[in-house]
């Protein structure tokens, strides 16, 4: 990336403006014109490096979700992935180094859609899914700082805590128009407004209180860890007395290698870890060294841990909470 395309990536992942001509205003901030801010971002989305430009709703506060694994055959293991993607609620769907092979994230617009997304997914593959609903949150995040100069704010809240809201018909609209990302065009929230039947300002102010309210955690440039050369990336997880977690998870979220911290819920003898986190790296040498780090300054040595490292990326989109079928598109 050249140093246009760098600070486009790492400043604005989050510091989004939400005013009608956002890529006007990062155009001041970065001295450039708004027509080179967004044929970089286009050229950018079209390598793959940014996603989308948009919203990154909180987990647990809009919609259901889990996270989800089988034990696929390893003779049968793309074929079997290849089912698991094609599924509409599934937005991310990653081979991992254990046993359980087979990782994927749903979301769906309630829970009695996200159960009938993993039955058919096990009727589909003929594997049974164990699923791993968040429990409690400790840090989520997924901003990269490439600089390398600290770790990203975050504010820590518990979605354990925060309950889920049911949004408006208004809200729905809006929320669907959304999952794809804004369009790269000078006025995009009054193109999005026009899929969402809301005018701009309608558009901008719900947003707003959206971020304020906690049901959008980031509003920004959302970036593919792989294609900024974070390549190696491990699941690393615990089985903790449920007395020690919320002491545990605290110390794992201030630790700068870790992008992801929190609870899930256990799944009987197929699966006893109950604390997670994610480390991202560039080589896994890096990696395990970071992991190991962690065990020794925690002191949790002797807690029975596993380290599931990514092999191979089926699917990563955005979360989509609204039925494509009910989502507004251009």
């Amino acid at each position: 990336m050249d140093a246009l395309d760098f600070r486009l990536v790492n400043e604005f992942q989050r510091d989004f403006p939400l005013e009608p001509r956002p890529f006007a205003e990062i155009a001041w901030r970065l001295c450039v014109d708004e027509d080179t801010v967004l044929a970089a971002l286009q050229r950018l989305r079209d390598a793959g490096v940014v996603s989308r430009v948009g919203a990154v709703f909180a987990p647990r506060r809009v919609g259901a979700s889990t996270l989800a694994a089988l034990a696929a055959p390893p003779e049968r293991l793309e074929e079997i992935a290849a089912r698991v993607s094609a599924c509409p609620e599934v937005n991310h769907n990653y081979e991992r180094e254990h046993r359980y092979n087979l990782w994927f994230v749903v979301t769906a617009c309630d829970e009695a859609h996200l159960e009938a997304a993993l039955a058919g997914i096990e009727r589909d593959t003929g594997c049974k899914v164990i699923s791993l609903p968040l429990e409690r949150e400790f840090y989520i995040d997924l901003g990269f700082d490439l600089a390398g100069i600290c770790k990203s704010p975050y504010p820590g809240y518990r979605a354990a805590k925060a309950a889920p809201r049911a949004l408006t018909a208004e809200e729905r609209k809006l929320a669907g128009a959304l999952q794809d990302g804004l369009e790269l065009t000078p006025q995009p929230f009054a193109r999005l407004g026009e899929r969402a039947g809301l005018d701009e300002q309608e558009v901008i102010a719900t947003l707003k209180r959206w971020r304020g309210e906690g049901l959008v955690k980031r509003f920004g440039v959302i970036v593919r860890h792989h294609e900024l050369g974070y390549t190696a990336n491990a699941m690393v997880v615990w089985d903790l007395p449920d007395a020690d977690i919320e002491r545990v998870g605290q110390l794992l979220a201030a630790e700068p290698e870790v992008t992801l911290c929190y609870q899930r819920r256990r799944h009987a003898a197929e699966w006893p870890y109950n604390l997670f986190c994610m480390i991202h790296g560039r080589a896994r040498d890096e990696v395990e060294a970071a992991a190991g780090r962690l065990r020794e300054r925690l002191g949790l040595a002797g807690t029975p841990c596993a380290v599931l490292f990514s092999r191979r990326r089926f699917k990563q989109r955005g979360a989509r909470y609204i039925p494509q079928a009910e989502a507004v598109h251009g």
